[in-house]
């Protein structure tokens, strides 16, 4: 797969700016968030989203390094079915904080228009935009084959490098004499700087390769991006990936060096049974997700309240255990030994619970446990 040679226009940094964090505090690597739009039972959606707002400032204010939104489809729970939109609405309430898919599911799209999208969002917030992107359909089958329109869904993965390749150059605008594309341009983008009087923007969204398995890990790798890992899911998976990412790696006008984060499950509260309780409702929800039963985040009193069969126990007991929770000195001590662990570049924490406010709170006492930074008042 031969990659542009023009990817990112050479500014007064490196591209690699747009990428490597910052650790604040004592942090031992950048904190990151992943926000999966969360809908519990009795709230809506829009709930859902006025909370990312809040969130999304509160993580800008504390120091976190990006805030994603991911790409999930047909699940009652999960209002992020348009990461584009979202990340829209967030632009306009945030100021700082890179923004950013963790992902877009590229086969779910033509490349075209995912490049149409996040010039927008370039556009929108000029140099705070991460276009992170995968290849699973973040749904289910019946699910991908409407949004895909085909059966074949086996093509749309087996494709995700030749999709990847026509993405870049729509993104570059720079398909070669002779392309059926060449004349095809992604607006905005860096054809505006050819016409009369254009000026050529100095920022284009970094790429990332997400996974859970290897394919992603290899491909980054090749192609010298960077990487993210859904710990979160694939935890048994986490440090084999990195290990073959690292050992793939080559250099690019991107990175130097390796550079990868990894998704992290992790709940923070004010007392550790109530960190208990509020995994365990996200743990219900789950094994619904898992049983082909959708639906919106239980409570926590729903989820007590449940009676698991021995098989869904087990589950949840297995999912828990990679889900970091207590107070926030055991999340912390939790994360330190995860990265210790992984040696991952950037923990991105992804905090599960039925309430907004739970989920705020917990990204809260994460930054103070950390001492991270405090925006002074306005």
């Amino acid at each position: 797969m031969r990659t542009s040679s023009r990817r990112y226009p050479v500014t007064d940094g490196t591209a690699a700016d747009g990428i490597r964090g910052t650790a604040h505090g004592t942090a031992p690597v950048p904190l990151s968030v992943l926000d999966l739009v969360t809908v519990g039972a009795g709230r809506t959606a829009t709930d859902a989203l006025r909370t990312g707002v809040q969130l999304s400032r509160l993580a800008e204010s504390r120091g976190y390094h990006r805030y994603w939104v991911a790409e999930h489809h047909s699940m009652p729970g999960v209002a992020s079915s348009s990461p584009a939109v979202i990340l829209a609405h967030l632009a306009a309430h945030t100021e700082r904080i890179r923004l950013g898919s963790g992902g877009v599911m590229l086969p779910n799209h033509a490349p075209l228009v995912i490049a149409e999208q996040f010039g927008t969002l370039e556009a929108l917030a000029p140099g705070r935009v991460d276009l992170g992107l995968g290849r699973a359909p973040g749904t289910d089958g019946a699910t991908a084959a409407a949004l895909r329109r085909t059966e074949r869904l086996h093509e749309g993965a087996d494709d995700f490098p030749q999709q990847l390749m026509e993405l870049t150059r729509f993104l570059d605008d720079d398909f070669p004499d002779g392309h059926p594309y060449r004349r095809i341009h992604a607006v905005p983008g860096p054809v505006q700087a050819t016409s009369p009087g254009g000026v050529q923007s100095p920022h284009r969204p970094p790429l990332w390769l997400l996974g859970s398995s290897g394919f992603s890990a290899r491909l980054a790798g090749t192609l010298g991006l960077p990487f993210a890992f859904a710990h979160h899911f694939s935890a048994q998976n986490t440090v084999p990936a990195l290990d073959l990412y690292r050992e793939t790696f080559r250099p690019s006008e991107v990175l130097a060096e390796p550079y990868a984060l990894i998704g992290v499950a992790a709940l923070a509260t004010d007392e550790e049974k109530e960190a208990r309780r509020q995994v365990l409702a996200a743990a219900l929800n789950m094994v619904r997700l898992r049983t082909g039963r959708p639906g919106l985040v239980p409570t926590p009193e729903e989820a007590e309240a449940y009676e698991f069969s021995p098989m869904e126990r087990e589950f949840v007991d297995s999912w828990n255990a990679n889900v970091i929770h207590g107070t926030a000195d055991e999340v912390v001590s939790g994360l330190d030994d995860l990265q210790k662990r992984t040696g991952a570049d950037e923990l991105m924490l992804t905090a599960n619970a039925h309430g907004g406010d739970v989920r705020v709170r917990s990204y809260e006492l994460i930054a103070d446990a950390y001492g991270l930074p405090k925006a002074p008042a306005a």
